[in-house]
């Protein structure tokens, strides 16, 4: 019964279509400490090939959207992987001279064909922050595949457990590429923040902020893999809130990170919807950008739901 309340609880009414098969080069391979520049460049071939391919198989819907992850030629990818529904690793910012490096985690449906939404939400956060600290970056991190929100996927840790052991090495040797003594955030959007419920975090992460959150497995945030300060939030109209956060069997996350039982830092997210948070002028995006910039303060709790 509760796979059955969880699953219909998530089910949107707009849900990104699984990606069909295409082919696409293999990721691209690089020596231990091959400079920035060449990763970038190496990643971008492999994009445009990868477009390439696509176009020539006839699936051109998928060959335009790679087309436009290239947008002006400049696009600087720490790894990318055209094939099935894709991953892609993105920097905006000059990543060698940031001290504060801002790493987003997407949640469910973000695919190489959907990647444009996940990567609006970067640009913004990008503009925010160099706005406030010139020495910032962001990491727009589809480095696992995602569950569809529609799917028995959505309802258990399994994607999570393997993208946080993804995710943890890859903050170690991002910590190589920024300026040194950088700080890094996490800030993750809905099932992304059960993947980084379950990253192990070094003293270079120093806050990870959780949003959308459907629960991340863990009755509280004492119990998360991390010495970092976490933070949680929630829109008003964020459907995410109706999900039941209860565990059962391995079905379900539990806890619910707004409530203040859980011991996460509030923050304020406003009165937007699940795929708000990241938009310009809204208060999630004010407050992540401090949650970044490690200056926010907490907010007064409310009451998860009302």
């Amino acid at each position: 019964m509760l796979a059955g309340l969880v699953a219909a609880a998530v089910v949107l009414p707009v849900s990104a279509a699984a990606s069909p098969d295409v082919p696409a080069p293999s990721p691209v391979g690089f020596a231990e400490h091959t400079a920035l520049p060449d990763r970038y460049d190496g990643n971008r071939a492999n994009l445009a090939e990868a477009a390439r391919m696509a176009q020539d198989a006839g699936r051109t819907g998928r060959a335009a959207k790679l087309r436009a992850m290239e947008a002006d030629g400049t696009a600087r990818f720490l790894a990318f992987d055209g094939r099935g529904k894709g991953r892609a690793v993105e920097v905006l910012g000059d990543l060698e001279t940031a001290d504060r490096v801002a790493v987003l985690v997407p949640g469910s449906d973000t695919t190489l064909d959907t990647y444009q939404r996940f990567r609006a939400g970067a640009v913004a956060l990008q503009q925010r922050l160099r706005a406030e600290h010139p020495r910032s970056a962001v990491v727009a991190w589809l480095g696992y595949d995602t569950p569809g929100t529609v799917s028995t996927t959505v309802l258990s840790a399994d994607r999570a457990d393997v993208a946080a052991a993804e995710l943890g090495p890859f903050l170690d040797r991002l910590g190589q590429d920024a300026a040194p003594g950088a700080r890094f955030s996490l800030l993750c959007h809905s099932y992304g923040s059960v993947v980084c419920a379950r990253t192990g975090t070094g003293p270079q992460v120093t806050d990870i902020a959780l949003f959308g959150s459907p629960g991340t497995g863990a009755g509280s945030a004492a119990e998360l893999p991390t010495g970092a300060r976490v933070w949680a939030g929630r829109g008003g109209a964020d459907w995410i809130g109706h999900v039941p956060h209860v565990r059962v069997g391995g079905v379900g996350f539990g806890t619910d990170p707004v409530d203040p039982a859980f011991g996460a830092r509030p923050f304020e997210a406003g009165p937007g919807g699940h795929s708000d948070y990241l938009k310009p002028g809204t208060a999630s995006l004010d407050s992540l950008t401090r949650i970044a910039l490690a200056t926010a303060a907490p907010t007064t709790p409310e009451v998860p739901g009302a």
